[in-house]
Order: C-alpha cells, then sequence, then structure tokens
C-alpha cells in the first residue's frame, strides 16, 4: 500500500478591501477601504466654511480675540498661538481657561461670560464634542464669529452656529492665516513662495 503524501496548506494571500468612492466630476475610483484617502473620501464633508477673501476680511475688521482653551503650558498649541497674535498683531486678547491664572503675564477668565469685553473672534481649543456647547457660550455673549481651530472638526456644529447667525470658521489656525495674510509665514519655516509684495489668496 503506497503511502499518502499530504500536500501542506498553502497560506493564501487575502487582498485587502476595496471600496468605490464617486467623485465630484462623475467618475469613480476603487482604493483599498482602510486607506487613509479613501477614509477622507468617505467622510464627505459638506459644510464649506469662508474663502480665503473672507477670512482675510474676518481678521482685518477684528480688535480683539478671546482664546478658549488657552492653555498657561509652553507645549500646548494654544499657548503658540497666544504667543505669536500677542507679539505680532494689534488685536486685544483675552484668555479663557477654568483652570488658570495668568498666561503670558495676562488674567484668565473662567468663562466667556467674564470677559469684559465682547471679542470679536473667540478662538476655540476644544474637542470637536465640545464646540455646540462653546458655540451656546458665544451667542449667549453676543459675539459674531467663532474660530475653531485647526484639527478640529465638528460639521453639524458648523451648520448650527451659522443657522444662529455666527460666521463659523472651522479647521483653520488663526496664527497660520494671519501670517499668510500678512507674509509671515516664513516665521514658520515655510517657505511662502511670495516673491513680491502681490498677496496671491487662494
Amino acid at each position: 500500500m503506497s503511502a499518502v503524501t499530504e500536500t501542506p496548506d498553502v497560506e493564501r494571500r487575502v487582498e485587502p478591501a476595496e471600496t468605490t468612492v464617486n467623485l465630484q466630476n462623475g467618475l469613480s475610483c476603487s482604493l483599498p477601504a482602510d486607506s487613509p484617502l479613501a477614509k477622507l473620501l468617505r467622510s464627505k464633508r459638506t459644510w464649506i466654511g469662508p474663502s480665503a477673501q473672507e477670512r482675510l476680511g474676518i481678521l482685518r475688521r477684528a480688535k480683539s480675540v478671546a482664546i478658549v482653551g488657552a492653555s498657561p503650558n509652553p507645549a500646548r498649541s494654544s499657548y503658540f498661538v497666544a504667543t505669536y497674535l500677542q507679539q505680532s498683531s494689534d488685536y486685544d486678547l483675552y484668555f479663557v481657561n477654568p483652570n488658570a491664572t495668568e498666561i503670558l503675564g495676562q488674567p484668565v477668565y473662567k468663562s466667556l461670560a467674564d470677559l469684559p469685553v465682547v471679542p470679536d473672534i473667540v478662538d476655540v481649543f476644544r474637542r470637536g464634542s465640545d464646540i455646540p456647547q462653546v458655540i451656546d457660550d458665544v451667542l449667549a455673549i453676543g459675539a459674531k464669529t467663532i474660530w475653531v481651530q485647526l484639527g478640529i472638526w465638528n460639521e453639524e456644529a458648523a451648520y448650527y452656529g451659522e443657522s444662529k447667525g455666527l460666521t463659523v470658521v472651522m479647521d483653520r489656525c488663526i496664527k497660520v492665516e494671519h501670517a499668510r495674510f500678512n507674509g509671515g509665514l516664513h516665521l514658520l519655516g515655510f517657505d511662502t513662495g511670495q516673491i513680491t509684495s502681490r498677496k496671491t489668496l487662494r
């Protein structure tokens, strides 16, 4: 009786699942479902904030900025932004943080309601899930513009704020935007690509 030779199982290669993404131009493409680009395209952001020209107008008209979530920790991005605005802008700055008393030599307020003035811009360093409550606080004091910092996104909150008459800027850094419009991005080590005094807005 001849011996039976067993064939070892061959591990089958499993190809990553793909997803089909429909583009705005009517075409479609297939991408690995777990790729960063596929995840980004699937997010389907529908809210569109102010244009570059409109953001420039917001920054130029403003006289005062309140930073909600300002931190006394030099390692935090809010501290970096506050330092830049204090040194490189003419804005009257107000810091809001219930757990701090002083930042960059200025007093810190526990809430927006405690501010001595109504700021032109409320710049926000808070989690996306906190933005609806911050919008309510902004509305309560009568401020007109909420600026939500880079990396923070809550589309429903953006629509909500606009429905209440607020100007909403979201997922943009006020420091970068201010420096960009004033030809100062080189201070961050960026090449502005600007070789004349004429600025191009995008």
